[in-house]
């Protein structure tokens, strides 16, 4: 038999002019794609997303200058008071406005009273709140949290006014057994003892601070429990799958996750309490007394003062006094909601 030895084919793929050593082209080689420059991408942005840009980014601006504006046009105001004032204005305890030619006013008592009553609140409502943040998220059933959510979020949609009367004639009354037992017990203890205000009339601060707590209850509890329902599902498994409990799984993932955020949503709580008005303005007592620092005391603050004082703001002077406690509750809050801010900037989980 004569058969022929065929010779070994060249390296390729199959081409006819593959030659050996020499790589055969591939047929399915596609040429490259040519980058993208910048205008190319600008021409693929629809004019739609511009549009919504354009609309973002001037409204940012604008509430930016807004803010601004505020500020500067409270300084303008109270400049020309702050001059005709006779005594310290951040150190004084006086307050008289009626003569402008002897116009005598701080703001010690004023801010004293609004920072206590704000915290007596943050400190009831933030341990409420982290309770019913996680019992929505981690305890309740889906068709109970639900529900139960829109009940505590509606208190958010009660006025002002409607606490500030809740909280004269039902909490009031309510509350002087405890009050009375509190000064006959804690006395001793400066923020227990007795203030310069009938505690049966139930114009003190531990009035106003508790409605402070209910009315500031829902902006601590919303934002808290959509932080702490972010917790990534897998530290929650994986927790579970190392055998911890409930609490456990609380304790080591849900509670270290959204403790930024739950501290911020107290600081937001705070910027709001700061502020309020109508309700304090209708449960403080007035006194001319000093502030002790006691719960039990009457007195302002910076924003039911300045709203009790309205009529008195027929003369430019007079009312750049208020403008001068305004523009100290302005920067007030703004400090806080800023530290609420800044508090939950440090967290790239939040973002």
């Amino acid at each position: 038999m004569n058969d022929r030895t065929v010779a070994p084919r060249p390296a390729g793929t199959g081409s006819t002019g593959a030659r050996a050593g020499v790589p055969a082209a591939r047929p399915d080689s596609e040429a490259p794609i040519p980058p993208t420059t910048e205008a190319d991408q600008k021409t693929l942005v629809r004019p739609g997303d511009r549009i919504f840009a354009g609309l973002a980014t001037g409204s940012g601006i604008f509430i930016v200058v807004l803010i601004a504006a505020i500020g500067v046009f409270l300084l303008l105001q109270a400049i020309p008071s702050l001059a005709l004032d006779k005594v310290n204005f951040l150190t004084s305890r006086e307050w008289s406005t009626s003569d402008v030619n002897n116009m005598r006013y701080g703001i010690l008592d004023l801010l004293l009273v609004t920072v206590v009553s704000s915290a007596f609140a943050l400190i009831i409502a933030m341990p409420i709140a982290l309770g019913i943040a996680l019992f929505l998220t981690q305890y309740a059933p889906r068709r109970l949290a639900r529900p139960f959510a829109y009940v505590i979020d509606l208190l958010a949609a009660v006025p002002s006014i409607i606490f500030g009367l809740w909280g004269l004639l039902v909490l009031g009354p309510v509350l002087t057994p405890i009050g009375e037992w509190l000064t006959s017990t804690l006395g001793w203890i400066p923020l227990f003892a007795e203030g310069n205000v009938s505690i049966e009339l139930g114009g003190t601060i531990f009035t106003a601070g508790i409605v402070l707590a209910v009315m500031i209850l829902p902006i601590i509890t919303a934002v808290s429990r959509e932080v702490f329902d972010r917790t990534p599902v897998t530290h929650v498994e994986g927790a579970i799958a190392l055998g911890a409990t409930k609490w456990e799984v609380v304790r080591t993932t849900v509670l270290p996750f959204g403790k930024a955020g739950y501290v911020s949503a107290s600081m937001l709580g705070l910027g709001r309490a700061l502020g309020e008005t109508i309700a304090l303005t209708i449960i403080l007592s007035g006194t001319g007394a000093a502030f002790a620092w006691s719960l039990f005391d009457g007195g302002a603050t910076f924003a039911s003062k300045i709203a009790l004082a309205a009529p008195e703001f027929n003369d430019p002077r007079t009312a750049g006094a208020y403008i001068a406690a305004g523009l100290v509750l302005f920067v007030l809050t703004f400090g806080v909601n800023a530290i609420a801010r800044s508090i939950v900037a440090g967290h790239k989980e939040y973002e």
